[in-house]
């Protein structure tokens, strides 16, 4: 586990536009925290400086005391020497691979033992209920199946967070439910911080610990479902909400 500080970061493009801007937040340790907001308030972006897979322009981000990235301190701790699990909307499994290579690939970068990668991948695929499918490629599954696939690489590597970008938009609606509530059990069996990016209110309300509403690039409001739903701070949120409500 890991608290995730972000310290008046911003992420600002050559063209003078920034996507994220004035951004303070703490994610404690083995929170869900998901971030809600129209399309193109920055929620997304913000996840992805996370990861590393887009730097910051400003401000200084830390996994605990550790900081992973600060422009103006000129460091910089690439993408893979973060420890941070990713799950895509898009699944973003590889049809070459069976299920056991998929959600081994994360081990073999690491260049862990043969013996004890399996003994892992048997593990994860138990929690996401995919024991007996180590060999089936993924034209062989169903859409939920190969997101369970994405979650168990992201899972196996034991990251210190697991951020979720939009995981369930592809899935029927009484599949989605399920998993929702299948994400949720995961996130507290292995006391992971967890950050959610989604624009299904019903999704953020249902599972978060708290939620982040952004707008223009922007914190609006942060706080539990209950404060967001009894306490909105402004007219934005009441009415962004309101279909919630």
């Amino acid at each position: 586990m890991s608290q995730v500080t972000f310290e008046n970061v911003g992420k600002e493009y050559v063209s003078g536009t920034w996507a994220v801007r004035d951004f303070n937040l703490r994610i404690g340790d083995g929170e869900f925290v998901s971030f809600l907001g129209p399309s193109g308030c920055g929620k997304t972006t913000t996840l992805r400086m996370i990861a590393g897979l887009e730097e910051n322009t400003h401000g200084q981000i830390r996994f605990d005391q550790d900081i992973v990235s600060d422009p103006q301190g000129r460091k910089f701790i690439a993408p893979e020497k973060r420890n941070v699990g990713m799950v895509f909307q898009s699944y973003a499994v590889w049809p070459h691979m069976n299920v056991f290579d998929n959600v081994a690939y994360p081990l073999r970068l690491k260049k862990i033992s043969r013996e004890k990668m399996r003994a892992d991948v048997a593990e994860i695929l138990k929690i996401v209920e995919l024991s007996g499918y180590e060999d089936r490629r993924p034209d062989q599954l169903s859409g939920g199946q190969q997101q369970r696939v994405a979650l168990a690489r992201g899972l196996v590597m034991r990251p210190r967070i697991l951020l979720l970008d939009e995981p369930l938009s592809n899935l029927d609606s009484k599949l989605r439910e399920k998993m929702r509530r299948d994400i949720r059990e995961i996130q507290q069996k292995f006391k992971l911080t967890m950050v959610y990016v989604t624009h299904d209110q019903k999704e953020a309300f249902q599972m978060s610990d708290k939620i982040v509403i952004m707008n223009g690039g922007k914190i609006v409001q942060v706080g539990s479902p209950a404060e967001i739903r009894g306490q909105p701070v402004d007219d934005f949120v009441k009415e962004f909400i309101s279909e919630s409500n």
